[in-house]
This record gives structure tokens, C-alpha cells and sequence, in this order.
């Protein structure tokens, strides 16, 4: 299993993704699931992926191939006009990359299944962020909607609804994440750290606001002791329910 999530705000986005791949209880290993592609003062792509691993190794390698030699960028996303012709190459690389896998094309809950969170900016236009379905669908985040999940999301999703602010700072945005992430990992041990973390400012058409947030972070421990202790102490002070 896997958590990530896509974030906008005023500022910018905020993208963060765990590390943890499980084959079983008792065969657990670290992968990326955060990758990148900018061109200076141009575009800044980021994706993050979940599903079947094979999946989305191989949908990272083709993208990966055909963005590395000018003559190979057709189709490319360091060569699409815009953030949605990404998406729509995205999703199809997603199809096609299952077309080779099974027979039978891809189905969100077969074995092949990967979902994706696309986000970034290219010159010209605002930053946005996709969520591509395993299908290859997708949809754009929205005030209505200013974040996507994928993987593990019902455990992280409370924290974030009532707590979002699209006005909050990038470090009040990252202590958001940082909580839900917290929960998720302390319900579900298919979610673990690291954790992968950007930054993207508005305009800024750069990728190099990243970190990889470890279970030694002493901020992450002190975010997640006190997150408990706060809790606990918020129950306490809830009037109780007499029959």
C-alpha cells in the first residue's frame, strides 16, 4: 500500500509521499514514489504513484525515455503546451503500459491497478494538479477539492478536511501533512517512512524544495508526540454521554 498527497495553495503546491512497498506482513522494502522533470524557467512536473509497483516503475521509464533525447520528446511531457495535455499523456501512457501487462486491459481493482497524482506548472499557466484513475481518467483539483490522495487515504483525510486552509504558510501546510501522515502510519503498516516531501512556489518553474522527512526527524517526533498528547487531552475535556 501506499499514501501520498497533492496539495494547493495560495502560495504554491505541497507534494508528499511515503516509501513503503509490502509484499506480505513480514516483506517490507523502501521505493520512491516521488519523481520529477522541470525545465529552468519553463515547466515543473511532479508524480507521484501507487499501485502495483511493476506498473508504475514501468509508466516512470517510459516517461522518463521519451523526455531524455530532443528528438525522442514527441510525445513527451517536457514537450506538451499544458498541464492538462500532460495528463491526458500521463493517462495514456498509464493504458498502455497495462495493455502490455494484460490482455484484458486495465481495471481499477485488478492486480495491475495504479493510480496517479500529477502536479505542477508550466509557463503561461496557473499550477494544478490531476488525479489520473487506474483507467487512465482523470479529473483537476478545484476549490471545491484543493487536495487528492492516493493509496491509504481514509486513515489521513480527517486532519486535512478540518484543518485546511488554502491561506496557511508552507510550514503550517507541511505540519498538516506531517499529522495525517502520522495517523496513517500508526493504522496501517503498509504505510511507513520515509516520507518524500516538495515544495512548489508559484512561478518559481523549479523542483529543488525537496526532502526526505526520516522516523530520526526530530521535528516529525515532536509533531507526532505532541499530535497524540493533544488528543488525548481533547477527549478528556469532551463532556460524556449519560444513559
Amino acid at each position: 500500500m501506499t499514501y501520498c498527497i497533492g496539495m494547493r495553495l495560495d502560495r504554491g503546491l505541497v507534494f508528499m509521499a511515503d516509501t513503503r512497498t509490502s509484499a506480505g506482513v513480514d516483506n517490507f522494502a523502501v521505493s520512491k514514489k516521488m519523481f520529477t522533470w522541470h525545465v529552468p524557467d519553463e515547466r515543473a512536473i511532479t508524480i507521484m504513484t501507487a499501485g502495483n509497483l511493476a506498473t508504475t516503475q514501468s509508466l516512470i521509464s517510459l516517461l522518463e525515455e521519451r523526455s531524455v533525447s530532443e528528438q525522442d520528446r514527441d510525445p513527451s511531457i517536457l514537450r506538451e503546451p499544458t498541464m492538462f495535455q500532460i495528463a491526458r499523456l500521463v493517462g495514456a501512457t498509464l493504458r498502455e503500459v497495462i495493455v502490455n501487462s494484460s490482455p484484458t486491459g486495465q481495471t481499477s481493482d485488478d492486480q495491475f491497478g495504479a493510480s496517479i497524482i500529477l502536479g505542477g506548472q508550466i509557463k503561461g499557466g496557473k499550477p494544478t494538479i490531476f488525479m489520473i484513475y487506474p483507467e487512465g481518467n482523470f479529473i483537476e483539483i478545484t476549490e471545491d477539492t484543493p487536495f487528492f490522495q492516493i493509496g491509504e487515504t481514509k486513515y489521513g483525510k480527517p486532519i486535512l478536511v478540518r484543518a485546511y486552509d488554502s491561506q496557511m504558510e508552507f510550514e503550517d501546510a507541511i505540519k498538516l501533512l506531517l499529522v495525517s501522515f502520522d495517523s496513517t502510519v500508526k493504522s496501517n503498516l503498509s504505510v511507513g517512512l520515509p516520507f518524500d516531501l516538495q515544495v512548489y512556489e508559484n512561478d518559481s518553474f523549479a523542483t529543488d524544495r525537496v526532502k526526505r522527512i526520516n522516523a530520526e526527524d526530530e521535528v516529525y517526533q515532536t509533531i507526532a508526540t505532541v499530535w497524540g498528547d493533544a488528543l488525548r487531552d481533547a477527549f478528556q475535556l469532551l463532556p460524556s454521554y449519560k444513559l
